[in-house]
């Protein structure tokens, strides 16, 4: 005589791993994006082994999940393509000194290939001329939208002082007469 049991097994379909972004994957530099699983028990990131639903991300990189349902099987994700743009480092070059007279100026160049505002005039040009003094500064922003602020240059315009003369006496005189002439720095001078 012979018997027979039987067995029921069951097999699980693999869990489907998603991940949803909460703003774009290209951004830059400073910023970040949040990379958010479907539900599972257990998760695990590529590049950075993380171990939570949402990771926040502010590095390029390829970034996938693995999830573990209740049943222990896992789903991978697609991969998630992360990319951080450098944020643009100006740097002015003055065409002359920045030291000048009254009426004198000197004239600021910035980069190439940029849309431009100048600090503190607000101009929006690559190059601007400069006749008074002051701390500028260029802020950039390129083609991908990332700005960056460049150094500061100092400009000082120093005021041009009119001398007065004052003569101590009658200017016009014989040969062998004298006058004394002072400036208005205070410095007499004889003839």
């Amino acid at each position: 005589e012979s018997s027979s049991a039987s067995e029921t097994v069951t097999v699980y379909d693999e869990p489907t791993a998603t991940v949803t972004a909460n703003g774009p994957l290209t951004f830059c530099e400073g910023g970040s994006v949040v990379l958010t699983s479907s539900l599972g028990e257990t998760y695990s990131w590529v590049p950075n082994g993380e171990t939570t639903q949402s990771i926040t991300v502010t590095e390029s990189g390829t970034y996938w999940v693995t999830i573990t349902d209740e049943n222990g099987c896992e789903g991978r994700s697609a991969l998630e393509f992360v990319t951080v743009n450098p944020n643009p480092a100006p740097i002015i070059t003055a065409n002359g000194p920045t030291e000048f007279c009254e009426g004198g100026s000197v004239q600021l160049i910035g980069p190439a290939g940029f849309i431009y505002n100048w600090s503190p005039n607000g101009e929006t040009t690559q190059s601007i001329t400069v006749t008074e003094s002051g701390d500028y500064q260029l802020t950039v922003t390129d083609e991908q939208g990332c700005s960056g602020e460049s150094n500061i240059i100092s400009v000082t315009e120093f005021d041009v002082d009119i001398a007065t003369i004052t003569a101590n006496g009658d200017t016009e005189f014989c040969d062998g007469g004298e006058v004394t002439i002072t400036s208005s720095a205070g410095v007499a001078y004889e003839w």
